[in-house]
């Protein structure tokens, strides 16, 4: 691999091959990196590509980004911190369990769309009411995957999986009680689903979801 698929920070190595290979450019994981280092990485990739997509961002790295490139934007939900983004293409139905599994959601929702999908959301439509789901069932049905995020038992997942005809991507959340170990319950009821099409990523891991679901829906679609 020829040094021009990288560009030398020192503190960074910025893929700028990445999206040739791939489709997709470098995404940003936000947290825990120094403020310096955060700002510069995202002007690189702006001046570079004229877009930047981070995750996990808080307001303060919002406001010191901001400093140095006002046009980008923040959303305080899935902590996104993103400047550009694609037209929406296909469908894909991202669902919750839960009110408060929608971070998650919205993470994996704003995900796909900023990488080109088109996405509909169905929230707060968990087992502990199934008619609510049912209600709906029939338009998750024309997307062409479903990311189902969901906390406590994970349930949702396989009930979707029972009801759609393509692919499930199941995200288990850390949402519940002591029992529930910040989402491993869910995550191991999710991986242990009889339900057939579904697969699985790491537990609060939108990003993941909404980038499988990015690669699905541009097969559907013939992009």
């Amino acid at each position: 691999m020829s040094n021009n698929d990288y560009e030398e920070m020192q503190f960074a190595k910025p893929d700028i091959g990445r999206e040739a290979r791939t489709g997709f450019p470098e995404v940003v994981f936000c947290e825990g990196k120094p403020d310096d280092y955060l700002t510069e990485i995202y002007k690189k990739q702006f001046e570079r590509d004229g877009r930047v997509f981070g995750t996990r961002a808080s307001r303060e790295q919002y406001e010191l980004v901001r400093a140095v490139l006002p046009q980008v934007r923040y959303d305080e939900v899935s902590r996104i911190l993103a400047v550009g983004g694609d037209a929406g293409i296909g469908e894909i139905a991202v669902c919750t369990a839960g009110t408060a599994d929608i971070p998650v959601a919205e993470e994996a929702a704003q995900t796909a769309e900023y990488f080109g999908g088109h996405v509909s959301r169905y929230y707060d439509i968990g087992v502990s009411g199934l008619h609510r789901l049912l209600d709906k069932v029939e338009d998750i049905r024309r997307a062409n995957c479903v990311i189902a995020v969901a906390g406590m038992e994970g349930a949702l997942a396989s009930v979707l999986g029972g009801q759609v005809s393509v692919p499930v991507i199941a995200v288990p959340t850390s949402v519940g009680y002591g029992a529930s170990l910040n989402g491993l319950s869910a995550l191991l009821t999710m991986i242990n689903s009889c339900a057939n099409g579904v697969s699985v990523v790491n537990i609060d891991n939108g990003y993941g979801a909404g980038y499988i679901a990015t690669q699905i829906n541009r097969l559907a679609v013939g992009k």
